[in-house]
């Protein structure tokens, strides 16, 4: 199999790795803005550098690996589309629902794949909470907290073209809390603040953001999100029910310490970001996009999933900024 990835930034760089090493693959073609980038991981993997994203599709490829800026997706997934191409692209297909709305319109059109990017689907633990909510052994669920928290914030120049932390951060939460517990989020009131540092508040965007989800069921969920975390990178989801509960994402690299007499200690390796925390996972869903191209899997995250996680995050915006509960039947896109 060949594959064109297109984005050798931090996450392309990485793909670039685990797509050389993968045995069905026999090779990979990479592009950047940056030639230069490109070409440079080109030759640390053992691929091929296209001079630009026009010979990915003009070489002829047998399926796309979307890695690039966030607002080059939908234009992206619409050309491999029209080209008859599978795809897999990184979250989000775009900022906004119109632009998502157009990609997913395109794909429909050609019949062809495409699967993204939400690489916790593909976390041990968080697939063993799907297996025992969907098993009963929690009896009914009543309350979800999920909690997703950065170390460090991006550079300054990253959050105009982020989307804001609802749609880049707690968007990863949101398809999350869909897929562990099945059920649909029909109400949300979210909140933010900007108290930290001034890049934030100068981007019209929040450091920290809470929300209260309300499920297709009754029960209540709680994200949060923050990118000041100094203890490290904090990503968990408690799930509890009327028999039991159960945590993901607690473990020896948690960095969170207790403050009672016979807690457990602190980590002494704490999670420094989310390629370390999620590596496999990450691999994981390559293979899983290779294995759909090659017709021996169905697709695990299509479009339309990553649309209902960005219709949670509009919601979550209209909310902050109306303050104001909102249902999803108000955005657009069901």
């Amino acid at each position: 199999m060949r594959i064109g990835l297109i984005g050798t930034g931090r996450i392309g760089t990485f793909h670039a790795g685990v797509l050389s090493r993968h045995r069905e693959v026999g090779s990979l073609v990479v592009a950047d803005a940056d030639a230069a980038r490109a070409s440079e991981v080109a030759e640390r993997t053992g691929s091929t550098a296209a001079p630009g994203v026009a010979e990915i599709f003009a070489w002829g490829v047998d399926a796309v690996v979307i890695a690039s800026a966030t607002s080059s997706h939908a234009d992206l997934i619409a050309r491999a589309a029209r080209a008859g191409l599978p795809a897999f692209c990184e979250k989000p297909i775009a900022l906004d629902l119109p632009r998502t709305l157009g990609a997913l319109r395109e794909v429909e059109s050609a019949g062809t794949l495409l699967q993204l990017g939400f690489m916790r689907r593909f976390d041990a633990g968080y697939t063993k909470a799907r297996e025992i909510v969907r098993s009963g052994a929690l009896g009914r669920l009543h309350t979800v907290r999920a909690i997703t928290s950065d170390p460090a914030p991006p550079p300054a120049a990253y959050l105009p073209l982020s989307g804001g932390l609802y749609r880049d951060c707690l968007v990863h939460d949101f398809d999350i809390l869909r897929w562990v517990t099945g059920r649909e989020v029909v109400e949300v009131y979210a909140t933010g603040s900007d108290a930290g540092p001034s890049m934030f508040r100068d981007a019209g965007d929040v450091d920290t953001a809470a929300a209260l989800l309300t499920l297709d069921d009754g029960t209540l969920a709680t994200a949060t999100a923050t990118r000041c975390n100094g203890a490290g990178y904090d990503v968990r989801m408690e799930l509890a029910g009327e028999l039991d509960q159960v945590a993901v994402g607690l473990d020896d690299r948690t960095p969170i310490s207790s403050t009672e007499p016979k807690g457990p200690p602190a980590a002494d390796k704490p999670w420094p970001g989310f390629l370390e925390r999620f590596a496999p996972a990450y691999e994981a869903e390559l293979d899983a996009f290779v294995r759909m191209v090659q017709g021996e899997r169905e697709n695990p995250c299509d479009g339309r999933e990553a649309l209902a996680a960005l219709r949670i995050a509009e919601a979550c915006e209209v909310s902050r900024r109306e303050r104001r509960p909102v249902r999803l039947e108000e955005i657009p896109g069901g």
